[in-house]
């Protein structure tokens, strides 16, 4: 077995009697409030807007299985500028520019499936599968060339699974808004930047200068834990949402040659936005999501050279269109714009979640 997936048995062993337990628990409240006379949350229509954008709404209905294939495309195009020099007037340079652009295009297909235990706890799973496709546009290194030369490289295959569980610790009643706790555990079942092959890059002297990667990774290659909380606000005729996680990353051992325990930055998560509906059948939905992801560290770092930012800032602008087909079945289609300069270009994603 995969010593990056040898973990997963282990980890459903310990969660399924503790799921277990929360979902008898959790039935128990379901029908004491049923004898009682008291509304289910899920009744409110409402609270469906804010899942257009992202996974915020309200949990699964107990007993409904939902089924959501996806599909998403995202585009970044970067410039990067490397100057070998020296300025004789701050106006005059004598050197070498030398200019690459990188264009990448990521398309995602992923099957999640969710099952609602309760009224407040569901679980769900995600399978992703990803084709990337990047260009690099750029003159030799140190050469004085006008001639540009073209690289292409690619990558496809499964990403990582994603294992999820959320609770609902609210009912949104009394003026307090829906508060719902999640936690999500990503598997490395992708093919990470260490799996794939490498290749040294050599100058004209044959002296190393860089290592570049065969393949584009589907993977992040490390386990991720990412505890959280979603934030529901019904404001008739408008929803108010708002989300904050942490994503966890464990260290692992990569090998000397690339710098032994490596340990990827851990990530803060935070998002808000607002949306509200046309009718019964047509919702709008704009929001923002941030995330500040730390840098990655090495128990041997090969390059006295290399210099990072000690983080890095990933914000995008999302809009998104839901149109209920049917009573079981929704089409939703968001559109995001990176509104900062690690953050893709733009990333369209279509869903259609349909409930059993």
């Amino acid at each position: 077995m995969n010593k990056k997936t040898r973990w997963i048995i282990p980890i459903l062993t310990l969660a399924t009697p503790m799921l277990a337990t929360a979902a008898q628990a959790d039935r128990d409240s379901t029908q004491a409030s049923a004898t009682a006379g008291q509304a289910d949350p899920n009744d409110n229509p409402a609270t469906d807007i804010a899942s257009i954008t992202a996974d915020r709404g309200i949990v699964t209905r107990p007993g409904r299985f939902t089924i959501e294939p996806s599909f998403s495309h995202a585009h970044s195009n970067s410039t990067a500028v490397a100057v070998e020099g020296y300025t004789v007037i701050p106006a005059l340079l004598i050197g070498l520019i030398n200019i690459s652009e990188i264009q990448r295009d990521i398309f995602v297909g992923a099957m999640s499936l969710k099952y609602g235990f309760t009224s407040k706890f569901e679980a769900a799973v995600r399978v992703p599968y990803l084709s990337i496709s990047e260009d690099l546009r750029e003159r030799e290194v140190f050469q004085g060339t006008p001639v540009d030369t073209l690289r292409e490289s690619s990558g496809e295959g499964l990403g990582d699974v994603e294992l999820s569980a959320r609770y609902q610790l609210t009912d949104g009643l009394g003026g307090w808004p829906y508060v719902i706790g999640a936690m999500r555990v990503r598997a490395p079942t992708g093919e990470g930047p260490y799996d794939v092959e490498q290749r040294v890059i050599l100058d004209d002297q044959g002296n190393p200068i860089g290592i570049e990667l065969e393949n584009r990774p589907t993977g992040s290659g490390f386990w991720a834990f990412e505890p959280g909380f979603t934030f529901i606000y019904p404001s008739d005729p408008a929803v108010l949402f708002g989300n904050l996680s942490y994503v966890w990353t464990l260290k692992e051992e990569q090998g000397f040659e690339n710098g032994g325990t490596v340990d990827p930055g851990d990530i803060v998560r935070f998002g808000f936005g607002m949306g509200f509906a046309f009718n019964d059948r047509t919702s709008f939905s704009l929001g923002y999501d941030h995330s500040i992801i730390r840098k990655t560290t090495l128990e041997r770092n090969n390059d006295i050279f290399a210099s990072n930012f000690d983080s890095i800032q990933i914000g995008s602008l999302s809009f998104g269109l839901s149109q209920r087909l049917t009573q079981a079945t929704s089409l939703s289609l968001t559109v995001s714009i990176g509104v900062t300069e690690n953050a893709p270009n733009s990333e369209i994603t279509l869903k259609l979640p349909i409930s059993l």
